[in-house]
């Protein structure tokens, strides 16, 4: 139940009820304090990528529902994990290599390389190459749940007419 509790999805849920309570509280008191602040922008955003899929290619928005939810879904698991492993591994990095109880602690060299950036830059000022040529990364996919309010049926008809 403690953990039902203290998930992020509920911590969003929780922060959203606080700050609709709040937003209600400040209309009555200040409402035009509460109107200045919605004018602050939104998350910036970047245009889509040339390879999205075109207004007929869409799948139905139920498909697209449950990929988003199953994506939030992961990318929590996916963060809760790492936290985990990241406290993990601040002590078992401590540790010199042996066998501790059922578990082997041991080091393997890295196949990965990256680029050496103080030396590259080091090479760039020794030969006046100016700054060193940066590129941003890809952009970031963001999923976040919205609240739809219900159309009742008096307002089609009257948006309709």
């Amino acid at each position: 139940m403690l953990q039902l509790l203290m998930s992020p999805r509920t911590a969003r849920t929780v922060r959203r009820l606080i700050g609709t309570v709040a937003d209600a509280v400040r209309s009555v008191i200040a409402p035009a304090a509460l109107a200045t602040e919605q004018e602050q922008p939104a998350v910036e955003t970047v245009p889509d990528p040339a390879d999205v899929l075109t207004a007929d290619e869409l799948p139905t928005v139920e498909t697209i529902e449950a990929a988003a939810k199953e994506y939030e879904r992961a990318a929590d698991q996916a963060r809760r994990a790492d936290r985990g492993k990241r406290a993990a591994k601040k002590v078992l990095d401590k540790l010199p290599a042996g066998i501790y109880g059922g578990w082997k602690i041991f080091r393997t060299p890295s196949s990965r390389q990256t680029p050496d950036l103080a030396e590259i830059t080091r090479i760039f000022k020794e030969n006046g190459l100016g700054p060193v040529p940066m590129k941003a990364c890809a952009p970031s996919l963001k999923v976040e749940a919205v609240d739809i309010a219900p159309v009742s049926v008096e307002v089609l008809a009257t948006v309709a007419a």
